[in-house]
Formats: structure tokens, sequence, C-alpha cells
């Protein structure tokens, strides 16, 4: 059997999903006629939002929203360490990983393909039902792929650690190039700001949804692309969009600990939705942060005295034994609840900091966030002001890792607890994943980080 790259696999992979008759094994690359089967599958709008609803159960598997891509970004930080209790993320959390381990790449080119049969798969006009709809599904399947390809490109891509390639953007479903090239930074992100503009353009604000993109996503999305790239004019514009959209709110203090526990709250901009049938067992992404099975993620103890008295948001932080722990965030055990992609908060967030950069109003804009978390109110305001913000209010949701990066920050050894024996400065090549082997070794056009 001869060795397929990611690309033409999941082509292989949604033949079967979406074509009547399956297709031997024997064949392992894609044919005209699997090509077909793909095309007659398809016959109406509500098949593009049964490929849509496949591609965002690809984003929850373990590997990327259902738990990985959270874990690796707060336990390669000075939020949490791995306590080794069942030998899990101490190969993450000590920057130790090498390019046998995939990470999330699979499953999100595997996400990617279904939005790609979305977008230029089949032709709209021939489906039958409303053409409306089945434009805004082609809107939110930009949205997405613009989404997937922004989190591949801060996890491998080479902006932090001296080089130029971005990751490959994949835009055909099955195009004649199932062995693309990088694209460079810089191309990757243009091409995801074009997604972005095109996915805001194309949906109706007709369909709200905060477990389907909406709209006010791909505005969401830009700001927070923006704000990775420094690029503050555009932050400001996108968060204005977002905030003046009327669409969203801060959630109250006195709600704070609650909105967890129930999702769908007036903060949620686009959360990816769990329940009860999606039981994960040990794999949940609560499983990983408590409990005496698994529970290898613990908190810092220092984080306690990040918030002040009075501040709700410590009101997630608890204690097993003597182990600090997240207990509030991701409450249900089996890991039912729906996790949070984009928060308004996050807008709100965005919008200070790039008006910080730009001479505008930051501080009216912070203090919105401390007014509703029972914290005193900032007199002044600085970039570490806001970044120290951004951390006490998005702990556990695997941002943290990001904005140091971005910032150009080392991640410091700072406190005991870390697993890692010294600060690894900005630059590092460890601060990029390394592309996987099975990808590397199918496809002739990869090129490999440089250091595994």
């Amino acid at each position: 059997m001869k060795t397929v790259n990611i690309l033409a696999r999941i082509t292989m992979v949604f033949v079967l999903l979406v074509s009547i008759n399956a297709c031997t094994t024997d064949d392992l690359d894609p044919s005209l006629e699997q090509n077909k089967l793909i095309q007659g599958g398809i016959t109406s709008v509500d098949n593009l939002y049964a490929i849509l609803k496949g591609s965002l159960s690809r984003m929850t598997e373990v590997n990327y929203y259902g738990r990985d891509y959270v874990i690796n970004n707060e336990v390669r930080t000075d939020n949490c360490f791995s306590n080794g209790n069942s030998g899990r993320f101490i190969t993450q959390a000590t920057f130790s990983y090498n390019a046998n381990t995939g990470y999330f790449w699979d499953e999100a080119y595997e996400a990617i393909a279904g939005l790609n049969i979305i977008i230029n798969g089949v032709d709209l006009n021939e489906l039958e039902g409303d053409m409306d709809y089945g434009t805004h599904l082609q809107g939110q399947a930009y949205a997405l792929r613009a989404l997937i390809h922004f989190d591949l490109l801060k996890q491998y891509g080479q902006q932090h650690v001296g080089g130029t390639l971005g990751v490959p953007y994949v835009t055909e479903f099955k195009g004649e190039d199932l062995l693309p090239a990088r694209k460079s930074v810089e191309e990757t992100k243009q091409l995801i700001l074009g997604d972005l503009e095109t996915a805001f353009n194309m949906m109706s604000e007709d369909y709200s949804s905060k477990v389907l993109p909406s709209k006010y996503l791909a505005k969401a999305i830009e700001s927070n692309v923006a704000v990775y790239f420094g690029m503050w004019d555009r932050a400001i514009t996108a968060s204005e969009a977002v905030i003046n959209s009327g669409l969203y709110d801060i959630i109250s203090a006195n709600s704070f600990a609650s909105s967890w526990e129930n999702g769908l709250a007036a903060n949620s901009i686009f959360e990816l939705a769990f329940n009860e049938t999606d039981n994960r067992g040990s794999d949940a992404i609560a499983y990983i942060y408590r409990g005496g099975s698994y529970g290898d993620v613990q908190v810092i103890d220092e984080i306690a005295d990040l918030y002040e008295a009075g501040d709700v948001r410590a009101d997630i932080l608890g204690y097993e034994d003597d182990m600090l722990r997240n207990m509030g965030k991701f409450p249900e055990i089996q890991g039912y609840d729906n996790v949070p992609v984009v928060r308004y908060e996050e807008i709100i967030l965005n919008y200070a900091e790039a008006l910080l950069e730009t001479g505008g109003d930051a501080l009216t804009e912070i203090n919105k966030i401390t007014s509703n978390r029972g914290a005193s109110a900032y007199e002044t305001v600085t970039k570490d002001d806001i970044l120290n913000e951004r951390r006490k209010e998005f702990i556990f949701e695997g941002k943290r890792y990001d904005d140091l990066l971005r910032t150009g920050s080392d991640i410091e050894k700072v406190y005991m607890q870390q697993n890692i024996a010294a600060t690894i400065s900005y630059g590092d090549h460890r601060l990029a994943w390394p592309v996987p082997k099975a990808e590397t070794d199918a496809n002739s056009n990869m090129i490999q980080n440089e250091g595994y």
C-alpha cells in the first residue's frame, strides 16, 4: 500500500461520506469516477448543510477543539503545567515534541475538505432548496475555512521562528494539486482575510446561530487576525463592526460562572457544540483539567494571585486536595459542554489594544471588562495591562500562547511548577509545531520546519 498524504486521503474519506456507492480500498488515488460520485451524491442545499456539520464535527475531535488544541496552548505557558498523573501532555509542556506526532493537522485539513465541497465542489444553481440559504452556507464555509487556516498558521507557521513559510492554503476539494507547497506567511494571511471578506458578504443576518458561523463571526475572526499581525487600523474597523451590530454583550459578573454551565450566552459569538452523545469519557477536556483518574493539567499555584478580591473570574479556580484546578470552565466532566471559539470579550479587548496602539481611548474599553468582573477600574492603561487582562479573562481557553508569541515574548520560566527547565527564547524553533512526518514523507513539495 503506497503512502498517501492527507489531501489525497481526505478526498477518499469524503467520497465515502457523500457518495451512494462506496469505492474499493484497492484504488488509493482519487479518480474521475469517484469525483463524479461526489457530485451526484449532492442534490440539495440540505446536503450542503450536512457537509458543513461534518466539518464542524472534525473541529470537535480530541486533537482539535475537543481538547488538545486548547490544552497544548495552556501547558506551554505560565498558566498551567502537566503533573504527569497519567503521563499526558508532558511532551508538549516540555517542548520536546517531534515530527512523528501530527497534532491537529489531519483534522484541520479534513474539515477544510468538506468546506471546499460546499464552496466550489457543486453548482449551487443545480441544487434543490432555498438558494439564499445555500449562499449563506457557502459564506459559512468561507468563514470556517479562514478560521481553520488561521489556526494552522498560528501553530505551524514560521512567523515566530525566523522563517517565512506559512501553511498550504487549500481552496479546492479535488484540484490538480494534491501535493501543495506551503504558502508564505504573508500569502496565507492575505488568503485568510480574503476568505473572511467573502464570507461576510455572502452570509445573511437572517440566519442567526452561536453554534454555526454567523455573519459577524467573519468580522470577529478578522479582528483576531488583524490583532495577531499588528494591523491596528483593520482591527479597529473589524471590531467596531462586531460591536455596532448590537448582537452581543459582555457577560455580567453575576452570570460569569453560570455561563460556563449553560452555554449560548450573550457573550458567545461562536462555540462548538457538544452534548451527551459526544461522550468523550477520559478524552474530555474537563477530564484532563481535574479529577483523580487523569487530571494531568494542573494550575500553577501563583495563578491564584492574579485576581484581586471580588473578581468573579477567580471563582472558576478551586482545589482538589492541595492542587489548584480549573473547576469552573468546562464544568461537565464527561465533556458535554460547548467549547467557545470566539467570545465578545475578546473583541472588546482587541478593540482596546488596537486603540492603544493608535492613540485612541483604550481605557474606556478595558474598563468595560473590569466593571463586569468585580475588578477595580484602570486609571491608565498600558499594553501589559491589556495582555494581563486577556490572561485573566481567557485562562484555560487556549489564548495565552498566541498572545505571548504575537507580542514577541519569550516563554519564560517564571514558576517552579512549569515543565520547562529554562526560558525558551522567542525565535526558538520549538515555537512552531513540526509538520507531521507522514505529510513530508508523502508530499515532495512539503518543507519541514527547521529543527525537526
